[in-house]
């Protein structure tokens, strides 16, 4: 990431245990440029904690939640306790697909004879059009060329990529997608979207992936990846349900779009 690229509160970010003290544990953020963080001893588990090295140790890898980022003191405030088992395993997997994502960008430079900088510049725009690097390739694997029709590519960076994509993602049998508008007007608004967000994204079956991504306030994409139509319409219309059930709880208001036709909770 951008050196200037700071997280959000309520993200979930990947960390390496840097330095543990008797009152907490520095550790740098893995997809921020190593910037540094801090888990304090109460943000380490529930309950009450003895000795910091019986939770966390040196070279460690975990998944931390931001608390609080103060960009002018560089300093980052973590909670490891607030961090589920579901959470966990979700954040490293995107993690790990993004450094795969990563790693064949680089081959599409290499094929394609691109420069560090122009490179760079491809990157932020799969990144502002998908959302991640990996998304973007996977879009490349299932829709070939037209996932770029919108997208402002050369074409040989097109089709470099979408031979990368093509050889290294096992396509699911289908992709459908649906809208969901969230709209809270509370003081604490955002954290109340975020709330149904992840309320969307926890909805699990085996074998289906649910991704979440913004597309323009109010807007937020869902897309799910199944091994049939039916499935995959099921858990998208449980997804979008979980968000607009939470967000309404909470105060704010959320419709869900699939196709032209639009459900309101």
């Amino acid at each position: 990431m951008d050196e200037n690229s700071w997280p959000e509160s309520g993200d979930f970010v990947v960390c390496t245990v840097k330095n543990v003290t008797d009152f907490g544990a520095y550790t740098t953020l893995e997809e921020f440029d190593g910037k540094e963080g801090f888990i304090h001893i109460s943000e380490i588990k529930a309950g009450w904690v003895k000795y910091v090295r019986d939770h966390v140790r040196e070279g460690q890898k975990v998944v931390c939640k931001v608390l609080n980022v103060d960009s002018s003191r560089r300093h980052i405030d973590l909670s490891l306790k607030d961090v589920n088992e579901h959470q966990k395993r979700a954040k490293i997997q995107d993690w790990k697909n993004e450094q795969k994502a990563f790693k064949w960008l680089q081959f599409v430079a290499e094929e394609t004879d691109t420069g560090k900088d122009e490179m760079e510049k491809v990157k932020l725009k799969m990144l502002e059009n998908f959302g991640s690097l990996y998304s973007a390739f996977e879009e490349a694997a299932i829709n070939s060329e037209d996932a770029f029709n919108d997208v402002k590519l050369k074409k040989k960076l097109v089709t470099s990529i979408v031979k990368v994509a093509q050889s290294n993602i096992k396509l699911p049998y289908v992709d459908i997608a649906g809208f969901i508008d969230l709209n809270c007007y509370l003081p604490d608004g955002i954290e109340i979207i975020r709330q149904a967000l992840e309320a969307a994204g926890d909805i699990e079956e085996e074998g289906i992936r649910v991704d979440i991504s913004y597309t323009g306030a109010p807007r937020y994409r869902i897309k799910v990846i199944a091994p049939d139509y039916k499935k995959a319409e099921s858990v998208l219309k449980k997804s979008a349900k979980a968000a607009i059930d939470t967000i309404e709880k909470l105060g704010g208001k959320g419709e869900f779009h699939r196709h032209n036709d639009t459900i309101k909770a």
